[in-house]
């Protein structure tokens, strides 16, 4: 075998190495991401699952904010139906994007039905709503929690197959663009304000 095969043989080889080594980070980010949606989708059901139980608490006293409860209803609707979508394939854009859309529309409604409680004294005092509040609040901040590191996941998979040469195998091997989850709308990136008055 001549020093030139040898040569050629080696650099095929390290080329090998390259590639496999490239598909195989890319894959792994893929899965982190994944991984970090599942996150998200546990907390989001979590939601799902309170939300009627405020429905049932809050009728009762409102019962002139029929049309509010009912769009809280179908807004909760949608944001499962589109979160199903999303978390069959989360590496799917377009489904994460008709999930970002419904839970923004989810947030707003939730955020009408809590503004109008605020007039309703007796229903701030039911012991069911504040728990169930409690536990709304909670959620949320778990929800932004697993946002944050599906958030991370997402921008360490976005890079590394922009950066050269994962860029050639991510071409090749179909490896697209994943999306942040991120909240839309003043109300949720301002600091609530709280009042003890």
């Amino acid at each position: 075998m001549s020093v030139v095969a040898i040569v050629l043989l080696g650099l095929f080889i390290l080329l090998l190495v390259a590639v496999v080594g490239a598909y195989n980070k890319l894959v792994t980010l893929r899965n982190r991401f994944k991984n970090a949606f599942a996150q998200i989708d546990v907390q989001l059901k979590r939601r799902y699952d309170l939300i009627p139980n405020l429905i049932e608490t809050v009728k009762g006293y409102m019962v002139h904010e029929r049309a509010t409860l009912e769009a809280v209803i179908q807004a909760r609707n949608q944001a499962m139906s589109a979160g199903k979508a999303a978390a069959q394939n989360p590496a799917d854009a377009g489904a994460v994007r008709e999930l970002l859309g419904a839970e923004n529309a989810l947030a707003g409604t939730l955020g009408r039905l809590f503004a109008l409680s605020e007039a309703y004294p007796d229903l701030k005092a039911n012991q069911n709503m504040m728990k169930l509040t409690e536990e709304l609040t909670s959620t949320e901040n778990r929800i932004s929690f697993a946002r944050q590191a599906y958030n991370d996941a997402v921008t360490g998979y976005n890079t590394a197959r922009e950066v050269f040469p994962s860029v050639l195998i991510a071409g090749m091997f179909n490896f697209t663009a994943a999306v942040l989850f991120e909240v839309e709308g003043s109300a949720h990136k301002e600091v609530p304000k709280v009042s003890f008055s």
